[in-house]
């Protein structure tokens, strides 16, 4: 490392998180001396690469499972639509850094796909009242719906050619969806940030160990894995965006509000098709509704992906039990992270979570000819030799302490910091890097909130982000405009 003693952020973990931060904080003020360690020896090579993200865009256009149907068949739609919304806000900032030329051209990290759902049997009902309710929003008033074959063969030709003409079934559809590589837009982000400087960026380097001093500025102790050289570097606030790995590092951090907070790993797998005839007959994102105690990221989807500017289609994922936090740990990794603070909201959680528990070890044991039986839902002319298994990264879960449960297993993701604002972190999945604009600006004003309610702030942010505090669900005219800017703005249309 160069002689780096001092730096007015450290960002831990190369990942779009970081990336997004570091990006923004750049932007608001330049003279900030910014350093990103990553214990990987590339950029976003975790859970921001494009095979290790279980979805790629997502606007809650497709997502049936940020539409959950009640037990009197009602469908709740509130999350969608902040799903939406706080896309949306990353789209206006990717569309700022590229007018601003700090972003390559839109192609290499973002491309048009259609959004489409699609249910059968007794879940047409379910996904009628969805777009019902849906459509009347102004966020999705362009979704459209059929329950008409001959329609659905025109959406989506390879997952109705040969389907049973008994089977009902529907679909929904929005045409100004999109595809995002985000391994892509994270080395671009980094690369900016590095073009800008003021910057620094050490590979294959490791927390060890931190410490708050008594002046309220953090001794961040980190590793070089090329020599096993420990050096310490001294920062004024610290940012943990490492994906799995949070969570033990929120640990070392031993901050108050660190306390009662657990992991609950789950990997994932692929089938992705070998068969580039199959892949150009594909061009959409169709999604379908998890089975019954799956969790959010096994919600299965035939999934069109520009991945380093290779066309793809992915099959699943697929969930399966680990004791990982991160595709590249340790098996021991949930282990490790047992504490006495924990401990209790995690064995609840084991016992309330039964039910999972098989589903995830039922996952783990199926067959290459099982995982293709589900995909015949979606595609049913499959065959076994046009698929093959790859990983899909690792989840963390999170885990909180409940006063009256003693713990509970949330499928989002929480934004944890100090109390001083010195260090935060995300923790959890879902919906992850779609949102990581508006997840970072939370970040900022927790833990600058005095900067964050200066004029120079504000306006600067109005300036890359034209909705910033303000309702995108609420302010109709304002989302047209936004809209149009970023579709065109980013090659969207």
């Amino acid at each position: 490392m160069r002689n780096i003693n001092k730096v007015d952020v450290l960002l831990v973990g190369a990942g779009v998180m970081s990336a997004t931060l570091g990006t923004l904080l750049a932007q608001l003020d330049p003279s900030l001396k910014i350093l990103m360690v990553e214990r990987l020896n590339k950029v976003a090579h975790e859970s921001s690469h494009g095979l290790n993200n279980a979805g790629t865009g997502h606007a809650g256009y497709c997502e049936l499972n940020y539409t959950p149907q009640q037990a009197d068949g009602s469908v709740v739609i509130d999350k969608a639509l902040q799903i939406n919304a706080a896309f949306e806000e990353s789209l206006q900032f990717w569309s700022y850094l590229v007018e601003q030329h700090q972003l390559p051209t839109p192609e290499y990290f973002i491309n048009p796909i259609f959004h489409q759902s699609l249910v059968w049997g007794d879940d047409v009902a379910f996904l009628r009242s969805r777009y019902e309710q849906l459509s009347k929003h102004h966020l999705f008033e362009e979704m459209e719906y059929s329950e008409d074959p001959a329609v659905l063969r025109v959406w989506m030709p390879l997952v109705m050619d040969n389907r049973d003409a008994k089977q009902k079934v529907a679909a929904t559809q929005v045409k100004h969806g999109s595809d995002v590589d985000f391994g892509h837009l994270t080395r671009s982000l980094v690369k900016s940030l590095h073009d800008k400087g003021n910057f620094e960026l050490r590979l294959n380097h490791g927390i060890v160990g931190m410490k708050q001093m008594p002046n309220g500025r953090w001794r961040v102790r980190v590793k070089n894995n090329h020599d096993d050289k420990v050096r310490s570097v001294n920062a004024g606030f610290v940012f943990l965006g490492a994906g799995g790995g949070a969570l033990p590092l929120l640990q070392q951090s031993k901050i108050d509000e660190a306390n009662g907070y657990g992991g609950f790993p789950i990997s994932g797998q692929w089938l992705i098709c070998n068969n580039p005839e199959i892949v150009k007959r594909h061009k959409t994102k169709v999604y379908g509704k998890a089975p019954v105690g799956a969790p959010p990221m096994s919600v299965p989807h035939l999934d069109a992906r520009i991945i380093d500017g290779q066309a793809c289609l992915l099959f699943g994922p697929f969930a399966s039990i680990t004791g990982k936090f991160l595709k590249e740990g340790s098996m021991f990794d949930i282990v490790g992270s047992l504490k006495s603070g924990n401990l209790k909201p995690m064995l609840a959680v084991a016992k309330d979570n039964l039910d999972l528990m098989r589903y995830l070890i039922g996952e783990a044991f199926a067959t290459h000819k099982q995982r293709v039986t589900a995909l015949r839902n979606f595609y049913p002319e499959a065959r076994e030799e046009d698929w093959v298994l790859a990983s899909a990264g690792q989840r963390v879960q999170i885990i909180k302490q409940c006063d009256n449960k003693g713990g509970k297993l949330e499928f989002g993701t929480e934004i944890v910091t100090a109390q001083d604002g010195t260090i935060a972190t995300l923790l959890g999945a879902s919906p992850g890097a779609s949102t990581s604009v508006q997840a970072m600006i939370e970040v900022l004003q927790r833990c600058y909130p005095a900067r964050m309610a200066s004029a120079e702030w504000h306006a600067k942010l109005k300036q890359m982000i034209p909705s910033y505090g303000v309702s995108l669900d609420e302010d109709v005219e304002l989302l047209r405009q936004v809209r149009n800017r970023t579709l065109s703005t980013l090659k969207l249309v």
